[in-house]
């Protein structure tokens, strides 16, 4: 292996002898498929939201870590407009076309959907015919993004292929702009969410966390900060097994629940555009104005505009009230988060997680009776500060405040309850914050 990819991996990732083994298969398996090596190597890591849970798209704040669980593309440039994309995994079929300003989705084939989507948005951005490449997407387990457990692998993919494409092509852009191609590309599939994962996977930084203002200033740009993460605490991840679907009815219902409670109070408060605009405002003095429930008719009969989001029918009955509570509550607990980090009050962060948990199972009922087992086992442990569900919901993954003396005790004993009770295999592990996406090597 050149020894350039060594030493890049090894700035990377925290274990790089496996990595390296990791990244050598992947180059004999790309000229296998190929016939010639591959000449460029990208990587986009997953994420685990530390704090604030769909607020992203209410341009609310949020803290998430980017992970050293990543995916990776093996390529080589092609002379012509085509792109053509295999995966380590042999699951996914082999996936090509065109690139193009209208790129038409193939039905039963979403992995490969996400790449047209990145070529469309780019194509539609860039004042050239873009040229196309061979490619190998790598991101099987253990070190890969695990699919459907929150942590963000379709964001993953989203952004490593949008750094494949855009370097190829010597596209530059800032990273407001390249956030805003990649939440477009997704769009392409069908979820309309914020920001927040495509911004970590591509701005993260080793052992920080990153708070961010997902609300753009005049320029398009995000406010940002990095906190530095307590070395004597560790954020333990647990993967219920359980997946979620992001294209579908549970996410997008609660992205009008919370559009229609903002165009609710836009007829008392004219000034605001979103949730977060109500943040200074106390609860109690405007949820009067909110319905608990109320459907997608009535709503519109109200001058609510919700025509725009996928799977939305007239018939559909939306949780304004408890939907907006939650964003509300959780703005406010991302910012005492931010805080009680740099005051280095961990206990505080970890009373902060719980009560984000419960807001997001009660208020936006986004849990699901696994995740439950796994928040009541943890918080039983000696050592465990504070856990939440982290990611979409409804399945996925679950983040803890650990001491980092208890790592080993917690994680065995969580894993031998939730194997008892549920008769799930969890998958375990201690979270090491990693640097965002990049050009890992070219040759």
């Amino acid at each position: 292996m050149d020894n350039d990819l060594k030493t890049s991996i090894s700035s990377i990732y925290a274990d790089d002898s496996e990595q390296i083994n990791r990244y050598a298969r992947a180059s004999q398996h790309f000229k296998s498929i190929y016939g010639a090596v591959p000449s460029h190597i990208f990587r986009a890591p997953g994420r685990v939201n530390l704090i604030g849970e769909h607020t992203d798209y209410n341009h609310g704040y949020v803290m998430p870590v980017a992970l050293d669980k990543d995916v990776l593309v093996f390529a080589k440039p092609r002379t012509d407009s085509k792109i053509t994309l295999n995966n380590i995994e042999s699951t996914y079929p082999e996936t090509s076309f065109d690139i193009s300003k209208s790129i038409p989705k193939v039905e039963n084939n979403q992995w490969g959907n996400y790449a047209r989507g990145v070529a469309q948005v780019l194509a539609n951005s860039s004042q050239t015919q873009l040229k196309g490449f061979d490619a190998l997407i790598v991101s099987e387990a253990p070190f890969g993004v695990p699919t459907g457990a929150g942590l963000s692998s379709s964001s993953a993919l989203t952004v490593v292929l949008l750094k494949a494409f855009s370097y190829l092509n010597d596209y530059d852009a800032p990273i407001s702009e390249m956030v805003t191609l990649a939440s477009d590309a997704e769009w392409y599939l069908g979820t309309r969410g914020g920001i927040m994962d495509q911004f970590i996977s591509l701005a993260g930084k080793q052992n920080t966390a990153l708070f961010l203002d997902c609300r753009p200033d005049s320029s398009d740009n995000f406010q940002t900060e990095t906190v530095t993460l307590d070395k004597d605490y560790r954020l333990l991840i647990i993967n219920s097994g359980v997946k979620h679907q992001n294209v579908g009815g549970g996410y997008n219902y609660r992205v009008a629940a919370c559009r229609a409670g903002v165009g609710l109070l836009q007829k008392h408060y004219p000034e605001i555009t979103h949730l977060r605009d109500m943040e200074t405002i106390d609860w109690e003095s405007f949820s009067g104005l909110l319905p608990d429930i109320s459907s997608v008719t009535e709503l519109q009969a109200q001058g609510i505009d919700l025509t725009n989001i996928p799977t939305i029918e007239p018939e559909t009955q939306l949780k304004v009230k408890p939907r907006c509570k939650h964003v509300w509550s959780e703005n406010k607990r991302v910012l005492d988060a931010v805080k009680a980090i740099k005051d280095l009050d961990m206990h505080l962060l970890g009373q902060l997680m719980n009560r984000a948990h419960v807001s997001a199972r009660d208020d936006y009922e986004i849990s699901c009776p696994e995740i439950e087992v796994l928040i009541t086992s943890l918080n039983k442990k000696e050592g465990v500060l504070g856990s939440r569900l982290t990611g979409a919901g409804w399945g996925g993954c679950v983040v803890a405040l650990v001491q980092k003396e208890f790592i080993a005790s917690v994680s065995e004993a969580v894993g031998d309850d939730y194997r008892n009770l549920t008769g799930l295999e969890p998958t375990i592990f201690p979270c090491q914050a990693s640097d965002g996406a990049s050009l890992v090597w070219q040759s």
